[in-house]
C-alpha cells in the first residue's frame, strides 16, 4: 500500500479535473433561466413538426435514413433531427424537425410519396407537437433526477453514513453536469433519451460508488491504527479491478451499438458512454476522497463545538 498511488491525498487535483470536465455543462445549465439556450432541444422539448411513414417497398437502414434527412432538407430548406426506425417489423419512419408550414409538409409528402412509391396510407401522422408538451417533459426530466438523487442519499445515508450520502450525490451531481457538458459541446438533440440516459448514468455511478463504499466499512472493522483517508486509498485500490473490468465491459457493448447503429442510436449511446466513463471516474477518484472531506469536516465541527 505504501508504494501506491495516494487518491484521497490528491483530492484536490482531482477536484480540478473534474470542475473543467463540469464547468460547460453548469454555465449552460445555470443560463438556461436567463433566456440563453446553449442545447440542441428536439421537438420533444422545444415543439415542431413531426411525421411518420410506412416504408413496405423499403428496407430501412442508415443510407436511406440519410437519404430522407437529406430530402426533408431538400424540400424545406430545414435540416430535420436523424430520423427514427420504428414500427413492429421496423418498416416505420419518423421525421422530426423544427415546425413546417402545411406548404412545406406537402412537399416532403409528396416528393417521399414519388421517391419510395407510397401511397396515401403509408402516411401515419403528420402533426405539429406544442412546446406545452416539451414544459412537461423538462419538469418531468428534472423532477426525475431530483427524486433519484434524494433517494439514494436517503439509502447510502441509511446503509452507511450521512456523509458518504452527501460525498455519493455530489458525484452524480458531477456526472450528470459532465453529460450536459457533452449535449452542449457535441450538439446532440436533446429529447426523450435525455431522460433514459441520465437514470441510467446515475444508476451506473450509484452502484459503483457503493462498491467502494462497502469495501471501506468491512476494512474499518478490522483497521487497529490506520487512518480513515488510508483505509479510504485501500479500498479504493482494492475495488480498481472490479471496477475498470466492469467499465470496459459496458463500454464494449455501448460502443458496437455506437458504431454500428444508426444516427439516432449514436446519439443516444455518446452521452452513455462518456457517462459511464465519467461514473467510473467519480467513483474512484472523487466518492472516497470526499467522503473523508466531509467525516473530517464534521469530526471538527464537533471538536469546535
Amino acid at each position: 500500500m505504501k508504494n501506491q498511488f495516494s487518491i484521497v491525498k490528491h483530492f484536490k487535483i482531482f477536484t480540478i479535473i473534474s470542475i473543467l470536465l463540469c464547468i460547460t455543462g453548469l454555465v449552460s445549465l445555470l443560463a438556461l433561466p436567463f433566456g440563453v439556450n446553449l442545447y440542441n432541444f428536439d421537438i420533444d422539448f422545444a415543439g415542431g413538426t413531426q411525421m411518420e411513414f410506412r416504408m413496405p417497398n423499403t428496407k430501412l437502414d442508415a443510407n436511406v435514413l440519410r437519404e430522407i434527412q437529406d430530402l426533408v432538407k431538400d424540400k424545406t430548406g430545414v435540416t430535420p433531427n436523424a430520423p427514427q426506425i420504428t414500427g413492429e417489423q421496423n418498416n416505420e419512419v419518423i421525421v422530426r424537425s423544427t415546425s413546417l408550414t402545411s406548404e412545406q409538409r406537402a412537399s416532403v409528402i409528396a416528393a417521399m410519396q414519388e421517391k419510395y412509391k407510397l401511397t396515401d396510407d403509408d402516411l401515419l401522422s403528420n402533426e405539429d407537437v406544442g412546446k406545452t408538451v416539451g414544459d412537461d417533459l423538462k419538469k418531468a426530466a428534472l423532477s426525475s433526477a431530483v427524486l433519484a438523487v434524494i433517494l439514494m442519499l436517503v439509502y447510502i445515508s441509511f446503509r452507511f453514513e450521512f456523509t458518504s450520502g452527501l460525498a455519493a450525490v455530489l458525484c452524480l451531481v458531477h456526472d450528470l453536469l459532465v453529460m450536459l457538458s457533452v449535449y452542449v459541446i457535441f450538439q446532440l438533440p436533446f429529447n426523450q433519451n435525455f431522460i433514459a440516459c441520465a437514470l441510467t448514468i446515475l444508476g451506473y455511478s450509484i452502484n459503483a460508488s457503493i462498491i467502494v463504499f462497502d469495501r471501506i466499512r468491512e476494512n474499518l472493522r478490522t483497521a487497529r491504527k490506520e487512518s480513515f483517508e488510508d483505509i479510504a486509498d485501500r479500498s479504493i485500490w482494492q475495488t480498481m479491478g472490479r471496477t475498470i473490468n466492469t467499465t470496459l465491459t459496458t463500454m464494449f457493448t455501448i460502443g458496437m451499438v455506437f458504431i454500428l447503429g444508426v444516427p439516432s442510436l449514436r446519439d443516444f449511446t455518446l452521452p452513455l458512454l462518456i457517462g459511464i466513463i465519467s461514473g467510473a471516474y467519480s467513483s474512484i477518484f472523487l466518492s472516497s476522497s470526499l467522503w473523508a472531506f466531509f467525516r473530517k469536516r464534521l469530526k471538527k465541527r464537533h471538536h469546535a463545538a
